[in-house]
């Protein structure tokens, strides 16, 4: 797995994939796309990792698309931007996958782990929408948010509209679509647009933490079905919700974690779970 723009390692259970150009903030390009789709499906893949974890390097998380690119099509046309961002938009077919969750970043609700944004500094633009497409997000305090496409011409990119609303509400996603205004860690845990703010200096270290916590005490069968039955309930009636609930649940109760997770809550002792 090609590594230009990326750093990828696996420890404590855990597989961190570190956006890799601190001297542009992470600004986003084809190359990055590439080897994080990579590295996700390689995490996924891998037997040792139970969660993935996507983060910055420097001080900043990703800045959205890089500039140079932008500044090519206000001079040459859409074609550059065809090429580098919009070209080959699929993520290639996943059959345990809805088509919804078969675009380009739309594909990490499909990812069969949980995915975590570190958010530890600016999240702009196209970075905003990686963020948001991971399960759960947490912010160092020195975090910035932004949209940017309208004081660019631009609109909501790769879904953000349908995104951005279930997340924090309609009022508050125009507000941030329609000003392209800054919102810092603070503002965002009010929203709700991150589960939690970090102090800067143990940013990292409180991520892992509880990234740790989730690969150590947690049945990886359970969250893998939890994961799938709340994205795809986003399309489901109340009633096709619950059903779905009925068969897993009966799934669940002939499964070897079930049988573990009363196993060590009777014993007192720590969970060993293996993901059957």
């Amino acid at each position: 797995m090609a590594n230009d723009e990326t750093i990828y390692n696996v420890g404590d259970r855990i597989a961190t994939i570190t956006l890799n150009r601190p001297d542009k903030l992470n600004a986003w390009t084809a190359t990055m796309e590439r080897e994080v789709r990579e590295a996700m499906y390689a995490a996924e893949q891998d037997d040792t990792v139970r969660v993935i974890v996507l983060t910055g390097a420097g001080r900043g998380f990703c800045a959205g698309a890089d500039m140079s690119l932008l500044k090519s099509v206000t001079e040459n046309g859409v074609g550059d931007l065809h090429k580098e961002l919009l070209g080959n938009s699929g993520s290639g077919q996943r059959s345990n996958a809805r088509p919804d969750f078969q675009k380009r970043y739309s594909y990490f609700p499909s990812i069969q782990k949980p995915v975590i944004a570190a958010v530890n500094g600016p999240a702009v633009g196209l970075g905003f929408i990686i963020s948001l497409y991971c399960d759960l997000r947490f912010a160092s305090e020195t975090a910035r948010f932004g949209t940017a496409f309208a004081k660019r011409g631009l609109i909501a990119e790769y879904g953000l509209a349908w995104l951005l609303p279930r997340l924090i509400g309609p009022a508050q996603a125009l507000d941030m679509l329609f000003s392209a205004r800054l919102v810092d860690a603070r503002e965002a845990a009010r929203m709700g647009l991150v589960n939690r703010v970090f102090a800067a200096e143990t940013f990292l270290y409180d991520v892992h933490a509880y990234a740790k916590d989730l690969a150590d005490n947690v049945s990886p069968r359970s969250v893998r079905i939890i994961k799938e039955q709340v994205y795809n309930a986003m399309f489901q009636t109340l009633s096709e919700a619950f059903e779905t609930s009925e068969r897993e649940m009966t799934a669940s109760l002939q499964c070897a974690d079930f049988k573990e997770g009363v196993a060590h809550f009777v014993e007192k002792r720590a969970p060993v779970f293996t993901g059957k």
